[in-house]
């Protein structure tokens, strides 16, 4: 049978941790990986009747766009939202993970801003942000005595260091001369004690994962000869554009509402707001799925004539209006729920390339709390 931990890497390969925002928390909430899953269940909230509805199935899988415990715990009782359904689930043994910003940002069409692209048939759709991401990758840089720096290479790589791809033993170095003076209290490897000293050296780099750097430092100063070992850790970012949201042009200017009917007709949206002149011609749209306001700036910058997005506040909507920007408040719960059918499908099409036997299934709880 599949487990938790099969499922965590599967989406960890197509949606990774390591696009996720900063403040984000995806990844396992409640469960083990070596907890077996029968079925995955697909929602876009956790809530108690998603809840029962796993607990129908032994060994249900929760997955999530939005995380359970997003906000954190100091103490797992029924007193919080959070802390009742964790309990929930734990008690069911149902596994719950969540896969939230590092999904709002896929490139491949499971973006949580491509629904409204899409029933908008927006053409040439790009990013409406970009930003560039930590690599999980730290070069080291060492200096080395020329006959050294094999072993020390060797020693690096026997720690996990220097692995690219299909290759090992990975690095790049350059000669030069370092220079030192040896003071009393000191046991220099070359050179004297007092005595200016120049020695041969090779500047040393190499790629270290995130995750092994600590086994990879203590491997390098018990295998460097020198006394005081002179490294350098670099953070790296790892030059791919990730972006939340999407713009593009529709095919003819469209008024805004008929923009809006488009919307209303394509997406599973009955709260759908308008704000702006409905008679007003559109070209130009830009859309944050769930609650994208933060970013009304880029979307004026980008030069659309109307951001769609869910969750406006009121003054939010006066100030864009002020600035010649239309908004449609599409609903934060229809803009992302009109997401999960291409996810589900992804963690299909994905389980099945893996040898994954748990169906995917999407949850038939409709989690939008209002009526």
């Amino acid at each position: 049978m599949d487990t938790v931990g099969d499922w965590l890497d599967l989406v960890g390969a197509h949606w990774p941790t390591s696009e996720a925002s900063s403040w984000d928390a995806p990844g396992l909430h409640v469960g083990a990986r070596d907890w077996p899953v029968a079925r995955v269940l697909v929602t876009l909230d956790v809530t108690t009747a998603v809840l029962d509805e796993a607990a129908e199935v032994e060994h249900t899988l929760v997955l999530a766009h939005h995380p359970l415990l997003l906000g954190g715990l100091d103490r797992l009782t029924p007193d919080t939202a959070g802390g009742r359904l964790a309990l929930q689930a734990a008690t069911s043994r149902t596994a719950v993970a969540a896969a939230h910003t590092n999904l709002d940002v896929a490139r491949d069409g499971t973006g949580t801003s491509d629904p409204v692209a899409t029933a908008l048939d927006l053409q040439d759709v790009r990013p409406l942000t970009t930003e560039l991401r930590d690599s999980r990758d730290v070069k080291l840089v060492v200096f080395v005595p020329h006959e050294h720096t094999a072993p020390v290479l060797d020693a690096i790589a026997g720690a996990g260091g220097g692995a690219m791809g299909d290759y090992e033993r990975c690095s790049f170095r350059v000669g030069g001369t370092g220079t030192f003076t040896p003071l009393d209290g000191a046991d220099p490897h070359v050179g004297t004690v007092g005595e200016p000293h120049e020695e041969p050296e090779d500047r040393l780099e190499v790629l270290v994962p995130r995750s092994r750097l600590g086994g990879v430092v203590a491997t390098l100063l018990a295998a460097h000869p020198y006394e005081e070992v002179a490294y350098d850790l670099l953070p790296l970012v790892d030059g791919a554009e990730v972006g939340f949201g999407r713009i593009g042009q529709l095919a003819t200017p469209t008024s805004l509402g008929d923009v809006a009917a488009l919307l209303r007709e394509r997406l599973p949206s009955p709260h759908l707001r308008v704000a702006g002149d409905r008679d007003r011609e559109i070209t130009t749209v830009a859309t944050v799925g769930g609650s994208g306001m933060s970013l009304v700036g880029a979307a004026r910058g980008a030069g659309a004539d109307l951001y769609v997005t869910g969750d406006v506040k009121h003054h939010d909507v006066l100030d864009a209006l002020a600035v010649g920007l239309a908004v449609i408040d599409a609903g934060h719960h229809a803009t992302e729920q009109a997401a999960m059918p291409a996810f589900r499908d992804a963690l299909e099409r994905d389980a099945a390339a893996r040898g994954l036997t748990a169906p995917v299934l999407g949850s038939a709880i409709d989690t939008d709390p209002w009526s």
